[in-house]
């Protein structure tokens, strides 16, 4: 029987959708956007909207419409591919960035402000400290911060809300100067920044348990799932919103509370201590210290979960060891070089992911799905692989024709042709499809 949600139900649905994109990591990259912006901000802000909530958005509405996360959306390449891509998305989101990121962030919010001098002993210090303590709560599979977690992330929300009123009513610093990299471009520079969040990924496995989810409460028609996830990805995607633009202005506004910034973590901080004071910058660093711990138990959980699942070798904690083993090593190099290490693999996978989103919603009007899904990814890989390398700082000059090649999206028009090709496809490859 196909039971149907309260209004509370939705709203608990949703907020839980928000919490899980919004990780402590998420709120350093939106004020020193704003800050680097200067004049540009609104430009470069709607940049970085389209694909920090835009794009995850748009994923979780393709994955409801789709009936599954990335699995299901994925139904027509090889599974080999499939299982590459899931692999793929579990590493950026594991060991390799984000779960680093959150005890990176835990550092330079909770400790490094009131350290006179911090040093790379520090770091390792804290670093092996953190990932300890996720190791012994990722081996119970991060039970113990269940509940925590559902109290942290309001608090977070609350404290974010707070920030966000003291920042309209009572601005700290002035507008700073606009950097370089925002001059010709902002628009375009938000909106490869908002590649950090790395919520598009998420949205494809988040898509999954948000469905589970449904599926415990005893929701087990379709079409009411499809509706409920496309309701929870919009109040989702309003909470990011907000969280952004707020934190947006902050860093816009916050000249003279620092004068240069490697980070957002340092803006924040300097930013709550000239708000209020001390007592606030130890209330900051407590939250977002237990909002990355919860974060950070929740990613090693679900990749160690992935990786037995798919290997059937060595068991669920040795998988934790080695994830936070990874995790600890990763974090090491420090936040600005784990950030400046991130931005070509994710200039380089993003395109499949958009890729992929855009044949699902395309699907219905597809003859020969199978064909045209495999031909639309692989031309973004493809054209995606040579914005990464470009990225990567090496010589792509001999691809400077393509469009869009000289400000990293020169992946664009060859997907747009690759789904015009893929939907013009006609009956007989169909037929094909059929007979392999």
């Amino acid at each position: 029987m196909n039971k149907s949600l309260s209004t509370f139900d939705v709203l608990g649905l949703g907020f839980m959708t928000f919490a899980f994109f919004l990780g402590a990591g998420n709120i350093i990259f939106p004020p020193l956007t704003g800050f680097l912006a200067g004049e540009h901000l609104t430009s470069a802000m709607s940049g970085f909207l389209l694909t920090g909530v835009g794009l995850p958005l748009v994923t979780l509405v393709a994955a409801a419409l789709a009936g599954g996360g990335l699995p299901t959306m994925a139904r027509y390449l090889p599974p080999m591919v499939v299982t590459v891509m899931a692999t793929a998305i579990f590493i950026i989101i594991g060991p390799a960035f984000a779960t680093p990121r959150t005890g990176l962030v835990a550092y330079e919010m909770g400790l490094k402000p009131f350290l006179a001098n911090p040093t790379q002993t520090t770091l390792t210090l804290y670093t092996i400290g953190f990932f300890g303590l996720v190791l012994l709560l990722s081996l119970n599979q991060g039970r113990l911060l269940d509940a925590v977690g559902k109290v942290l992330t309001p608090i977070l929300l609350l404290l974010l809300i707070g920030l966000a009123l003291a920042v309209f009513i009572n601005p700290q610093g002035t507008q700073p100067p606009v950097d370089d990299l925002y001059l010709a471009q902002p628009f375009v520079k938000g909106f490869l920044e908002g590649y950090n969040t790395m919520d598009t990924f998420a949205a494809l496995i988040f898509g999954m348990l948000i469905l589970d989810v449904l599926r415990q409460k005893g929701v087990t028609d379709k079409r009411a799932q499809s509706r409920y996830l496309m309701v929870a990805a919009l109040i989702a995607a309003v909470g990011l919103g907000f969280v952004y633009v707020s934190l947006f202005i902050l860093g816009g506004t916050s000249l003279g509370v620092v004068d240069s910034a490697n980070n957002g973590a340092e803006i924040i901080s300097a930013y709550v201590l000239a708000l209020f004071g001390p007592p606030g910058l130890w209330i900051l660093a407590a939250i977002v210290f237990l909002a990355c711990i919860t974060t950070a138990v929740g990613l090693v959980s679900a990749c160690a979960d992935y990786f037995y699942r798919l290997t059937g070798k060595l068991s669920y904690r040795s998988w934790v060891v080695i994830n936070a083993l990874l995790c600890m090593l990763v974090a090491n190099v420090g936040l600005d070089t784990l950030i400046s290490v991130s931005v070509p693999v994710l200039v380089a996978c993003y395109p499949v992911a958009v890729a992929l989103v855009l044949a699902t919603y395309v699907r219905p009007f597809m003859r020969a799905p199978i064909f045209a899904f495999r031909f639309i990814l692989a031309v973004a890989f493809a054209f995606g692989l040579v914005d990464g390398l470009q990225a990567a700082g090496l010589e792509m000059s001999v691809f400077h024709w393509l469009p869009m090649f000289d400000i990293g999206m020169a992946w664009v028009l060859p997907t747009v042709v690759a789904t015009v090709i893929g939907l013009a496809v006609n009956k007989a490859a169909r037929k094909e499809e059929v007979q392999c």
